[in-house]
């Protein structure tokens, strides 16, 4: 059994399996049976309920078991989660996969344009840190997770080297 949200609202639970270019299954209850074509490993072609779709695989993340799709040239964003992970939560374990970031370090050497967080600042995944100049071009370097600044170790317009360390979590 697998609980997919779709768009972060939508919940369905599903058991559907693939069998060759067909899958049926149950989805929310419901007995569902259609045709899946693969085109290539990122598109197919979707036939249920006399209908047909266009499907692409915009996006995949297997860390975090999620993807963009498209359909019909509508993007969906999935989650996925299985018994296992279902179980994980009741147990309040689920974080524990997460990856734990302690330092934000430079991926190659160059100079600090602009520092955006101050120690103790909270910051969200994709958060813009720090912005580095390399090779004539400009580079933010975004938080890997959620956390809370520790230390900022660069200064602005400072020179740095390959994997110094710049920011603390």
């Amino acid at each position: 059994m697998f609980t997919i949200t779709i768009n972060g609202s939508s919940v369905y639970k599903t058991d559907l399996k693939i069998n060759g270019t067909s899958f049926s299954g149950i989805l929310n209850g419901k007995e569902v049976k259609g045709d899946l074509i693969k085109i290539n490993p990122y598109q197919f072609h979707l036939l249920y309920n006399n209908s047909s779709y266009n499907m692409d695989v915009v996006k995949l993340n297997t860390e975090e078991k999620s993807m963009v799709i498209k359909i019909n040239s509508v993007k969906y964003t999935l989650g996925l989660k299985d018994k296992y992970d279902e179980l994980l939560h009741t147990l309040g374990l689920d974080n524990m996969s997460a990856k734990k970031v302690s330092d934000i370090k430079a991926p190659m050497p160059g100079m600090v344009l602009n520092i955006m967080v101050h120690e103790g600042a909270e910051v969200k995944k994709g958060d813009a840190l720090i912005v580095l100049e390399a090779m004539k071009m400009e580079n933010i370097l975004k938080s890997p997770s959620d956390g809370l600044i520790k230390k900022v170790l660069a200064n602005k317009g400072s020179a740095v080297e390959k994997n110094q360390v710049l920011i603390q979590f």
